[in-house]
């Protein structure tokens, strides 16, 4: 977008206000004053001040993957823990929402957009998009355990309080205490209580990735935008 586009869009300033802006050399692009309003500029990653404060404009639909860390909550209001997205430096916070949300102490891939249809289709069973999960146990279960779980699973298996088994989902052990699971659906704590239907807690708990989109070049805490790609899956 051309920069007095932009400061146009950011502000109750005319076209031609904002080029008296620039002029007086009021305007800067990432600390570096700029008088040319024809220069482009990334609503997203560049950083615009008018006279020390920040400028920034409604983009349209935003997609968002988060390395969620252990200790933050999926909320929009903080409560007991901080929330999430205080971990996302982005403009217009609050009209960001949260496709599958995770537990506090869960980590692993979190999506977030502005785009409700968007999200729908992400956590929506019958579209069928795959959530995979690592996971750590508290008590080891040897081979025939593995197997009786494994088989329900696939199978679908009712849970306490609900009404509904669980979809068919892909259960695989690596070891006697560690386990991954796919799952198409996103019910209510659905892989701890999953566990508890086989007599067994959940100690550690990790979202590696929905759909295609995994958390490859991501620390805890860091996001990015999705591709077109990535967002086209949904």
């Amino acid at each position: 977008m051309r920069l007095d586009k932009f400061i146009s869009k950011a502000t109750e300033l005319s076209r031609k206000e904002a080029k008296k802006v620039l002029h007086a050399e009021e305007i800067t692009v990432n600390d570096e004053v700029v008088k040319d309003g024809s220069m482009h500029v990334d609503e997203l990653n560049d950083e615009v001040m008018w006279a020390g404060e920040p400028l920034s404009v409604a983009t349209g639909n935003r997609y968002i993957l988060l390395y969620k860390p252990e200790g933050f909550e999926c909320t929009l209001k903080a409560k007991e823990y901080p929330i999430v997205t205080e971990l996302i430096a982005v403009p217009e916070l609050d009209s960001l929402r949260i496709a599958g949300r995770l537990d506090v102490d869960t980590t692993g891939a979190l999506l977030l957009s502005d785009d409700g249809k968007w999200l729908h289709r992400v956590t929506s069973p019958k579209h069928q998009h795959d959530k995979v999960y690592e996971l750590t146990l508290a008590e080891p279960m040897d081979e025939d355990a593995q197997a009786n779980a494994v088989a329900k699973v696939a199978q679908g298996i009712l849970l306490e309080g609900d009404y509904e088994k669980t979809k068919p989902a892909i259960l695989e052990f690596i070891d006697d205490t560690h386990a991954r699971l796919v799952l198409t659906e996103g019910k209510y704590h659905q892989v701890k209580r999953m566990m508890g239907y086989f007599g067994n807690k959940v100690t550690e708990l990790h979202r590696a990735s929905i759909g295609n989109i995994t958390l490859a070049g991501l620390e805890k805490g860091e996001s990015r935008f999705l591709t077109a790609d990535e967002i086209a899956q949904f």
